[in-house]
């Protein structure tokens, strides 16, 4: 399906991933991928010099005019979530995508170790430890949580047997305990898609967010984590590549996952939603504060998946890839390789041209929003522009913080496109009654890193960097 010929009348979006006969029910296509608007194979080969540099502002301008092609997706993916440089030739590229495969295959190799069922195909879905850490070697518990599975081997058993006598400390205990979780919800996610039918595909999914719980201790694997990671196996053939895009995905989005006893991770944005919405909507504001819903809870599925559940697959692609190109920020990839040089440069100080600033971000650098916070991300105006939409039905019907519920879980009709010009529309309001200062739009900036450090969050990471 990925290879669909291109249509000039313009070809739905979810018309690119085969879908299950019986699993028609949903959100429906509204996107339509178009000659002349969309990024096309050919654009994109043309926006590369004869060494491989990317002319990333050409390539920026037509994905906010049409989104990606699905036969290019994964590898637009790459430069606009900072795994690679768009300065980079086609030589250093292979050669850090080397570096990369084999870093991972180290990591995976430490995880099967600590656990053999990593790589082995088989994707679990039984607790394998208890909670301090004493192994549950039963096979039948394995085979009755996941009957479609193959029993396992009597030498799979003896190995998981044997990797008991190795000293667990709390982290491996904890890790262990999220493998069985990881597995359901690999299980249930986009299994509506003909590609999750094949068993390897689901084993991968499973395989990359192991590996990731297991290098990012601080945050590990928490639900809607396989809703994200799911459409980079669609996307990048290989594993590993997969594993790095969602990697720097998470870099964007690890802090909407990392909860306490006493908030969640995603609190800031929803207080930024609050916020906004009091500012451009105060009659709806005081009616959900009425209701008991003031901290905004109701929206948290919305940030911590990205519209998954409110879009079709193929729209919810699009929203995305037009998100990360409407932030967009050169030094992204330097931040994420090689963040100590930007803090001891004072973000490099080198000349960038705005354009090669995602539309969303040029409005930041004009509108002078170099303070002591961090700009606020797209994502919540795209979520104040869905409550926007829905203010009127919200004040006339919601009795209830349940009814508030009710009224955006029946958002099928949410257009994508319309949704990301709308968030803009909204960001620039919000920023003219906050009476934030402008500033003359110049041909060159002098690019400001340290508003994308305090953007993303890279707090305690473990090296991700590969060895050179």
């Amino acid at each position: 399906m990925m290879n669909m010929v291109w249509r000039d009348s313009g070809v739905p979006a979810d018309s690119f991933y085969e879908a299950r006969t019986e699993c028609a029910e949903g959100p429906k296509s509204k996107f339509k991928i178009k000659a002349g608007k969309t990024l096309s194979v050919r654009r994109w080969q043309a926006a590369f010099n004869p060494e491989g540099q990317l002319d990333i502002a050409s390539v920026l301008s037509r994905i906010q005019r049409g989104g990606v092609h699905p036969s290019i997706r994964g590898q637009v993916w790459e430069f606009l979530l900072g795994c690679f440089d768009p300065k980079s030739t086609f030589e250093e590229r292979e050669e850090l995508r080397q570096q990369r495969r084999v870093q991972y295959e180290r990591w995976k190799d430490v995880c099967h170790e600590l656990d053999s069922h990593v790589g082995s195909g088989i994707i679990v879905t039984a607790p394998l430890v208890t909670e301090d850490g004493q192994p549950i070697q039963d096979p039948l518990v394995l085979m009755e949580a996941s009957p479609c599975q193959t029993p396992p081997h009597s030498e799979q058993v003896k190995s998981s047997a044997e990797s008991a006598d190795i000293m667990m400390d709390k982290q491996v205990i904890e890790w262990k305990l999220t493998l069985h979780q990881i597995g359901l919800d690999v299980l249930r996610t986009d299994r509506g898609l003909v590609f999750y039918e094949k068993k390897e595909n689901l084993s991968k999914l499973w395989d990359i967010l192991a590996v990731y719980a297991w290098i990012d201790k601080d945050v590990g694997y928490c639900q809607g984590m396989s809703d994200l990671c799911s459409p980079l196996i669609i996307l990048l053939e290989d594993e590993a590549d997969a594993f790095w895009c969602f990697e720097r995905l998470m870099r964007k989005l690890r802090g909407n996952f990392r909860c306490t006893a006493s908030s969640v991770g995603v609190e800031n944005q929803l207080q930024s939603l609050a916020s906004i919405t009091q500012i451009l909507d105060p009659k709806l504001h005081q009616h959900i504060e009425a209701l008991g819903g003031g901290d905004y809870l109701f929206a948290v599925r919305m940030f911590m998946v990205m519209f998954r559940r409110e879009l079709s697959f193929g729209d919810s692609l699009y929203l995305w890839e037009m998100t990360w190109a409407l932030e967009y920020h050169p030094d992204i990839f330097t931040l994420y390789e090689e963040p100590e040089f930007l803090e001891q440069n004072d973000g490099s100080k080198k000349k960038v041209k705005i354009r090669q600033f995602g539309k969303f971000e040029r409005d930041n650098i004009k509108n002078g929003t170099k303070t002591s916070e961090a700009p606020l991300p797209i994502t919540v105006f795209l979520v104040a522009s869905v409550l926007k939409d829905k203010s009127a039905k919200i004040l006339q019907e919601a009795r209830g913080l349940d009814d508030v519920v009710r009224i955006l879980n029946e958002i099928s009709d949410l257009d994508a496109k319309k949704a990301c010009s709308h968030a803009i529309k909204l960001h620039k309001k919000y920023l003219k009654m906050v009476s934030i200062s402008s500033e003359q739009s110049q041909e060159f900036i002098t690019s400001d890193a340290y508003s994308l450090l305090r953007r993303v969050d890279i707090q305690q990471r473990p090296s991700t960097r590969t060895p050179g």
